[in-house]
């Protein structure tokens, strides 16, 4: 008997780290972008809609930038960043067999839709994936404040924020061999311990709009797919 998905709609954020060719060096790594592709692969044949917001920490880092620039120049660079993330990304899904459609918010015709909400939703409705690139498209936002935006905007069931541990700690597991997974939080407790799920701009938004978020592992080729399928030891939700 064939599994139903526990969800219909999702936002999935991936980190702009995650197409990088190795931890701390700039650039785009065509092989991880394949295997995101392939993870994405395997909830779009669950028939789920989904959308995705990557940042581009890979490329640029505004944050780190603004120290020695303006920060609102600093931020939008980032935002130009995350449109070459997408950009990539859907075309690792295209070579999948998978419909994908970039919108941005900051608008470059050229190469992607403007963001617009209707249509996002529609394109999801008739099964292709939405990549929405330029964060917010404004400064002094990150793209986790973005991925719960259009997560809201697009009626979303589930945040999944994309990671390369599988779940929240109470302290950083590679270097606290006794760090304690937490499977469940609410998000008051997140906000309140400081655990660096997501900012907090973006956590009190989920929050204030009863979004759950799951933060699970993307590089455990399992554990995307089992959380669609409603494995609720994958992960840690935050409700």
């Amino acid at each position: 008997m064939e599994q139903k998905p526990m969800y219909q709609r999702v936002l999935l954020k991936i980190s702009g780290e995650a197409l990088a060719p190795a931890p701390g060096v700039a650039g785009i790594n065509y092989a991880s972008a394949s295997y995101i592709a392939d993870q994405v692969k395997g909830v779009f044949d669950l028939g789920i809609e989904l959308g995705i917001v990557i940042g581009g920490g890979n490329l640029w880092r505004g944050r780190d930038a603004a120290s020695s620039m303006d920060r609102a120049t600093a931020d939008y660079i980032g935002m130009l960043a995350t449109v070459m993330n997408a950009l990539a990304l859907m075309d690792a899904l295209e070579d999948e067999g998978i419909p994908t459609r970039v919108q941005t918010a900051i608008e470059m015709r050229d190469v992607a839709e403007p963001y617009i909400r209707r249509r996002a939703i529609r394109h999801m409705e008739k099964e292709r994936v939405v990549i929405f690139g330029g964060g917010t498209g404004n400064p002094f936002f990150s793209t986790d404040t973005a991925a719960a935006l259009r997560a809201m905007e697009t009626e979303a069931e589930v945040l999944v924020k994309a990671t390369k541990v599988d779940g929240v700690y109470d302290s950083d597991p590679k270097k606290n061999p006794a760090a304690v997974k937490y499977p469940r939080l609410t998000y008051i407790e997140a906000l309140q311990q400081r655990l660096n799920i997501m900012d907090s701009p973006a956590l009190s938004l989920c929050m204030e709009n009863n979004l759950p978020i799951l933060v699970l592992n993307l590089w455990d080729e399992n554990a995307l797919r089992a959380a669609m399928l409603g494995d609720e030891s994958v992960g840690t939700y935050i409700r």
